[in-house]
């Protein structure tokens, strides 16, 4: 065990609540009312901390905080060295440069700059350098949207759907980086092999609640001739769980499976002779 709290920082703000969600499932209970931004923690060897995920990337290098959670977009964005460990698929979304739909400002008449309005200023200038066009950046700080036309001939912003920049009248030009929630640490700290073993553990626990909600397990019985039927219907982690049922009345079948396949393999192992299926919930799933 570490000597002292391993320090570990997690966004505030729209990413939180999920996060949390994620670490309490994983065994990591952090509790923070509305304004607070130091938490109390139910694992004594970590001391969290809240702040802005645009913040975390840089403050984890510089070891302010041993280990933290943020966006790959402000990872990219600040280009942070630190060590990447899970990648955590939450909040998923793309950083796109977008402009009025119908409008191309690569082909506006004239020679000078464009005015691009963003909170990614270095993601902004990489694209525009790459696309070989003078431009002056244009700092926001929320709303970045609504800009354009009068203030900005494009935009690089984020976007889940992209059905606010729709409803502002503006469609997506280029897709610059797709961007989730990930786990990274200081570099210093996984040389410590105490702390390394803490921060390894508990990134093993929250895969394995990823891994968790992306599967189920279906309980069945089958009778001894349709055994091989049903066995062949199932796609399971390794091989299904296999034990007969009391006085030779068949066979009870136990599989872990991918959650967003139940719907096409419960018709046809019904079909293919499974009774008394169950569906159930898994927590956690570590191969």
């Amino acid at each position: 065990m570490a000597d002292t709290p391993i320090k570990l920082t997690l966004p505030k703000g729209r990413q939180q609540g999920e996060v949390l969600d994620l670490l309490a499932e994983a065994g990591l209970r952090i509790r923070a009312g509305a304004q607070e931004y130091r938490p109390t923690c139910s694992d004594a060897r970590f001391e969290v901390k809240l702040l802005k995920a645009a913040n975390i990337p840089k403050l984890v290098e510089y070891g302010a905080h041993d280990v933290g959670i943020t966006g790959r977009d402000w990872i990219e964005e600040t280009s942070a060295d630190v060590v990447e460990l899970l990648d955590t698929g939450l909040l998923p979304v793309r950083v796109v440069s977008a402009a009025p739909i119908g409008s191309n400002p690569f082909t506006k008449p004239g020679n000078g700059p464009l005015i691009v309005a963003s909170e990614y200023e270095n993601l902004t200038r990489r694209y525009m350098e790459g696309k070989n066009q003078p431009f002056r950046y244009v700092r926001t700080y929320g709303a970045t949207e609504v800009f354009p036309p009068e203030d900005a001939d494009l935009i690089v912003d984020n976007t889940a759907s992209g059905a606010t920049l729709r409803s502002n009248g503006l469609a997506i030009l280029d897709e610059i980086l797709p961007s989730s929630s990930r786990v990274v640490a200081n570099r210093a700290t996984l040389d410590d092999p105490a702390r390394r073993d803490a921060i390894e553990e508990l990134v093993l626990l929250v895969a394995s609640v990823l891994d968790g909600r992306k599967r189920v397990l279906l309980d069945m019985n089958v009778t001894a001739d349709r055994l091989e039927a049903v066995i062949d219907l199932l796609p399971a982690m390794k091989s299904p769980t296999i034990q007969p049922l009391y006085k030779d009345r068949g066979y009870a079948v136990r599989v872990a499976v991918l959650r967003n396949e139940v719907h096409r393999i419960l018709p046809a192992i019904r079909k293919a002779g499974a009774t008394d299926i169950l569906q159930t919930s898994i927590q956690k799933v570590i191969a």
